[in-house]
């Protein structure tokens, strides 16, 4: 399936907080072409018991104005009882829009996009959970049976399989889903954001040009891993074929095309935080126009963010002396990353916290005067 070259403008939905209900924050860029269909790979074996498997995707660079294919990856469960909503693209007014992933109690709505191992356009008929074990569908999904023994077999009838692996909702072309009350239901429950190590997976994706679109024509070489960020040796598996040809436009990144503007936290900055130091600085508000009021509202604001400064190094070394106990310990990897899960929940609630202080004081501030007319000159007189 040809994409046809459109101007759209994508913004990229992160979920930024990982306890009570979610929040979702925003990154406005814009590009002259939609996404590639999926291509064509197969699953790794799962490495071992309570891992989930997180389907690939195509994300989007600003710094390249290209898409990038994340691979496919097992992913140990955050919580017991928790599945993966996988990421999806959809056409909404005019515009793409990109829904990130996240943790929950149920499969919510991924746009009905056909992903594969479990994933058919609605729920997740992968594995379940019973009680704090996971079992794995067999019929679905890639399981060494020596090595899990929580097993079974049901047969999946997949209604929902395309021939072009169209992989965004609506538009031209597009898959036609909408979410059902379940699905709706599942996304007002609690939720927890892309775990550390998925973060990290994302990163290191971006930064490899092979897994550009523009690079490999929708048919990357790396297309799944059995672990994260394991993009070579015998655990990584390439794409046997694109889902559908791809030609990027010629003007890829020239006027007209490419992003109209950077993601507001930066591009060096991870969207969602791991550490205190991954968190944006400090904004200040506006000033009123009456120097004495602003000169008592800064001194207020210089005395908070010390404070808050201070408990980001404070949290920050804190993590740190974590990392370094557990290098000393060589703790495996699901330790390791229970570790940055635990450091990402502690940072978003600092900065939550943080963000409730800020607004606190802002709110205290004095509100600008009214304007003032001016004085008119005596009749008679110019």
């Amino acid at each position: 399936m040809r994409i046809p070259s459109m101007g759209v403008v994508l913004w990229f939905a992160i979920a930024v907080l990982a306890m009570s209900s979610t929040s979702l924050g925003q990154v406005r860029i814009s590009a002259t072409f939609g996404p590639p269909a999926l291509p064509v790979y197969e699953q790794p074996l799962c490495p071992g018991d309570g891992y989930i498997w997180t389907p690939g995707y195509w994300a989007w660079s600003d710094d390249d104005d290209d898409y990038y294919w994340v691979p496919g990856t097992w992913i140990l469960a955050p919580e017991v009882g928790f599945l993966w909503t996988p990421p999806y693209w959809a056409w909404a007014d005019g515009a793409f829009v990109f829904y990130d992933g996240y943790w929950g109690p149920h499969v919510g709505f991924y746009g009905g996009v056909v992903y594969g191992f479990g994933y058919f356009g609605e729920g997740f008929e992968g594995g379940r959970w019973d009680h704090d074990h996971f079992f794995y569908n067999r019929s679905v999904t890639n399981v060494n049976i020596t090595v899990v023994h929580n097993v079974y077999n049901t047969t999946v009838i997949n209604n929902n399989t395309t021939v072009n692996r169209v992989s965004y909702n609506g538009g031209p072309g597009g898959i036609n889903a909408r979410p059902t009350p379940q699905q709706e239901a599942a996304a007002h429950e609690r939720h927890l954001p892309p775990a550390s190590t998925q973060v990290q997976h994302v990163q290191a994706a971006r930064g490899n040009p092979q897994l550009r679109a523009s690079a490999n024509r929708g048919k990357p070489p790396v297309a799944a891993t059995a672990r994260p960020g394991a993009f070579s040796g015998r655990e990584a598996v390439s794409a046997r074929e694109a889902g559908a040809p791809y030609n990027p436009p010629a003007n890829r990144g020239t006027a007209g095309g490419g992003n109209s503007s950077r993601p507001v936290n930066g591009s060096n900055r991870p969207a969602t935080p791991i550490h205190p130091n991954d968190l944006p600085p400090f904004e200040r508000p506006a000033n009123t126009g009456e120097s004495k009021a602003d000169k008592k509202f800064q001194q207020q604001q210089q005395k908070l963010e010390q404070k808050q400064e201070q408990e980001r190094q404070t949290l920050q070394q804190k993590q740190e002396q974590e990392h370094q106990r557990m290098a000393k310990q060589a703790g495996d990897e699901a330790r390791k990353q229970q570790m940055e899960q635990r450091h990402q929940q502690q940072t978003q609630q600092l900065q939550q916290r943080h963000q409730q202080q800020q607004q606190s004081l802002q709110q205290r501030q004095p509100p600008p005067p009214p304007n003032r007319a001016e004085p008119r000159p005596p009749k008679g007189r110019s």
